[in-house]
């Protein structure tokens, strides 16, 4: 505003977010829009530009390749032609920069609805009128109309069409009448732009062709440096987050660091994890190798996320629960820890791991907003343990193929030992499972809203 910058770089989506809400709170943001038609406004690449133009920003420069280097460089040999011209036209009367129309999560209604919601309030721990509920797969294989899409697509094809997976993520949501959508995806979809070849056998679940065996493989791993190359996921959540209520939330999610790596070294699913453990204890540089890759990828790929517009992430830790606490503290606690202390501040983050019972409080100091809890632990006994933290859980998905009236009896056990305290998501202890009646799952949300009430 003081003409005292020629040239503003955007280098992530998040910044127009949060220069425009400074500038409204110092209510200057005319006088910041009417100065950046004198600037020239740089962007890092077409995720960012996307960003910039649905904020009402137009967008001088954009560097052939989304990197740091070629953006300062291009705007360094370009800048003083488009800078010229700029400030000739901003001499004209006419406003050269619009207020997008369209409405974004940063946008006071939506972002007051969104704030207010149960979901997100649970997540701080505040008082909520009921307990909130969203569970895990609620898009998926037990709905008729999920297996009529499959039919026609593969899972990864639905994964990367992101019409595809913003109407299942949407409808779910309208079907169950939960408290927070997810956007669907796959926890496995960072491994392709990392350099694995995935495949989703029919059958036999994911499928990793060239697993990770040796230093040398740990070598070839690509860190993820451009999370646009996730960018049918971004897609999707922009997409569905314009489609979902103003009020209901929206997740975004990934695998935490171990789990991934199991994956990419074990190659598929595993009863023992025998490949896993002998990798980490043989091979401790080159497990921390593969984690560091592991990590820097997530947070670029989270992140973008939020920025594409989740408020909130989850972590699937699916298959930590295989370690000893030990090997927890010393070969995951740190890099899962790494993660969540770089996700966007002020964004829940919500920790979820499997058959953790033994060693819940090092998940706790890893981090996150919320810990998931599954089946396998009482959740009382569970928050007593974990002190002041949001609970998401925990019941089991098997419950589901029982009678409503023994449905509604589980789930009041489960609200019972939560006590009406702030800070508690109702959940299943990991996802809905195949071939459950969807009217089973629509009587566990209605009961969970009914008998929570305040």
């Amino acid at each position: 505003i003081g003409g005292q910058a020629d040239v503003v770089l955007f280098t992530n989506s998040n910044q127009i977010n949060h220069v425009l809400q400074l500038a409204q709170e110092e209510g200057v943001e005319k006088e910041f829009r009417e100065a950046l038609s004198r600037t020239v406004v740089a962007s890092v690449g077409p995720f960012c530009t996307h960003f910039l133009d649905e904020y009402g920003v137009p967008v001088d420069l954009e560097p052939e390749h989304p990197k740091m280097g070629d953006l300062v460089a291009e705007a360094s040999t370009k800048g003083a032609g488009i800078l010229e011209k700029k400030r000739r036209i901003a001499e004209s009367p006419k406003p050269i920069l619009e207020v997008s129309p369209n409405p974004r999560p940063s946008d006071p209604p939506l972002q007051n609805a969104l704030l207010d919601s149960p979901f997100m309030r649970a997540c701080r721990r505040e008082p909520t009128p009921f307990t909130p509920i969203w569970l895990m797969r609620q898009a998926g294989r037990y709905m008729k109309e999920y297996r009529d899409i499959r039919e026609r697509h593969s899972f990864l094809d639905l994964c990367k069409d992101s019409d595809l997976a913003c109407e299942v993520s949407v409808y779910a949501v309208e079907r169950l009448g939960v408290d927070a959508a997810i956007i669907f995806s796959d926890i496995l979809l960072i491994l392709e732009p990392m350099g694995l070849q995935l495949e989703y056998a029919k059958g036999e679940g994911p499928l990793i062709h060239n697993p990770v065996r040796t230093l040398e493989d740990v070598r070839r791993i690509r860190a993820m440096e451009d999370p646009q190359a996730l960018g049918f996921v971004y897609e999707a959540i922009q997409k569905t987050r314009k489609a979902l209520a103003p009020g209901i939330p929206l997740i975004g999610f990934s695998g935490a660091p171990f789990t991934l790596a199991s994956y990419m070294i074990e190659g598929q699913g595993s009863r023992n994890f025998i490949q896993t453990k002998s990798f980490m204890h043989q091979n401790p540089n080159a497990w921390k190798a593969l984690m560091d890759k592991i990590c820097k990828g997530l947070v670029l790929y989270l992140n973008a996320q939020i920025a594409a517009g989740a408020q909130v992430v989850q972590l699937f830790d699916s298959w930590v629960g295989c370690l000893s606490p030990e090997d927890y503290r010393q070969f995951v606690m740190p890099y899962s820890r790494r993660v969540i202390q770089n996700i966007t501040h002020g964004i829940p983050v919500i920790h979820f791991g499997t058959q953790t019972g033994t060693f819940l409080e090092l998940i706790r100091d890893a981090g996150g907003d919320v810990i998931g809890l599954d089946w396998r632990v009482e959740l009382d006994q569970a928050w007593h343990r974990l002190g002041p933290v949001a609970i998401q859980g925990n019941l089991d998905p098997a419950v589901l193929f029982a009678d409503p009236s023994e449905i509604r009896s589980q789930a009041k056990r489960i609200l019972d030992q939560a006590a009406g305290q702030p800070g508690h998501i109702f959940n299943l202890g990991h996802g809905v499972l195949p071939n459950t009646p969807v009217g089973h799952v629509k009587a566990l949300v209605d009961a969970v809203h009914e008998m929570s009430q305040r």
